[in-house]
C-alpha cells in the first residue's frame, strides 16, 4: 500500500473528525462529533498547539492518524510525549504503518527531549497489545478514571 504520512492541515479536519469517531466505537466509548473541528481547529493550529496530529493518506483519502501531546512528570522530573490516540482504518492495518508512526513520534519526541512516550489502549484490544509488545513497549496495570466537570 502506498501512503504518505504528514502533519494534520486544516482541510483534514472533517476526515479527521469521522476516524475520531470510528476509533470511539472501536473502544466502546461515547462520542459526539458535534463541535469537534472547530475545536480541533483551535487546539491543532493555534499559536501555541495544545494537540499534534499526524495523518496517514492514500492518495487523497486520510485513512488514519496519531495524536500527541507533551506533558511533564513528576517522578521522572522530565518531558514525555503522551500518544493520546493512534486509529488506521481496517483496510489500513497490517501494512506496518503504525511501526512508522511510532517511529515518528520517537523521532519528534527525541528532538523534543522527551523522556518516553506513554499511551494507554483497552485491555480488549488485543491485537494492539501484541503489537505494542512487538515493538518493546512495556505495559503498566492501572485503572484509568475520569471525572466530568
Amino acid at each position: 500500500m502506498e501512503y504518505s504520512i504528514r502533519n494534520c492541515e486544516i482541510g483534514d479536519l472533517p476526515k479527521l473528525v469521522i476516524l475520531c469517531q470510528k476509533h470511539a466505537e472501536f473502544e466502546k466509548a461515547d462520542f459526539s462529533p458535534e463541535g469537534k473541528q472547530e475545536k480541533l481547529k483551535e487546539a491543532i493550529f493555534s499559536k501555541k498547539p495544545k494537540l499534534f496530529c499526524l495523518v496517514v493518506a492514500v492518495k487523497e483519502t486520510i485513512v488514519g492518524y496519531v495524536s500527541y501531546t507533551f506533558d511533564y512528570s513528576t517522578w521522572d522530573a522530565a518531558t514525555f510525549m503522551y500518544m493520546d490516540c493512534l486509529f488506521l482504518e481496517e483496510e489500513a492495518r497490517s501494512f506496518g504503518i503504525g511501526e512508522v508512526l511510532i517511529e515518528k513520534l520517537k523521532e519528534i519526541g527525541t528532538k523534543n527531549n522527551c523522556l518516553n512516550i506513554q499511551w494507554q489502549t483497552p485491555e480488549f484490544n488485543t491485537r494492539a497489545i501484541k503489537f505494542y509488545n512487538r515493538i518493546g513497549a512495556k505495559g503498566k496495570d492501572k485503572v484509568r478514571f475520569t471525572l466530568s466537570l
